[in-house]
């Protein structure tokens, strides 16, 4: 391999190398929000499905909130309240949407779900 006169090929060998350390910080970053918002939906998800769960088990007198907890992920949390009234019960699940990075705080994940009682 022969370089120019000048050398400037010897010199600009690591360039490539600098360059992606520069951009690593920024490729990190997005690959993070991705995982964020794959969280924010997972939460979601979760949410309406333990409402759902708790409504139905409260249909059934079996207590909304224990049927929201067995219905998530365990690493998750989430606290459900009972409402409604006549022949129906309206559970709101709200599930605490973990965060990848610190110091973001993306809140809660809220559903509700209503279910006619079963007596």
């Amino acid at each position: 391999m022969s370089y120019p006169a000048n050398g400037s090929g010897v010199r600009d060998r690591g360039q490539v190398a600098i360059e992606y350390l520069g951009f690593l910080p920024i490729l990190l970053l997005v690959a993070l929000a991705g995982v964020q918002v794959g969280l924010i939906a997972y939460a979601a998800q979760q949410a309406g499905t333990a409402a759902r769960a708790g409504a139905r088990a409260a249909s059934l007198d079996q207590g909304a909130q224990e049927g929201c907890a067995t219905s998530v992920s365990d690493w998750l949390s989430v606290n459900c309240s009972e409402g409604g009234g006549g022949d129906s019960v309206t559970v709101t699940a709200t599930v605490d949407i973990p965060n990848v990075v610190p110091f973001w705080d993306f809140g809660t994940a809220q559903k509700t779900a209503t279910m006619p009682l079963d007596h």
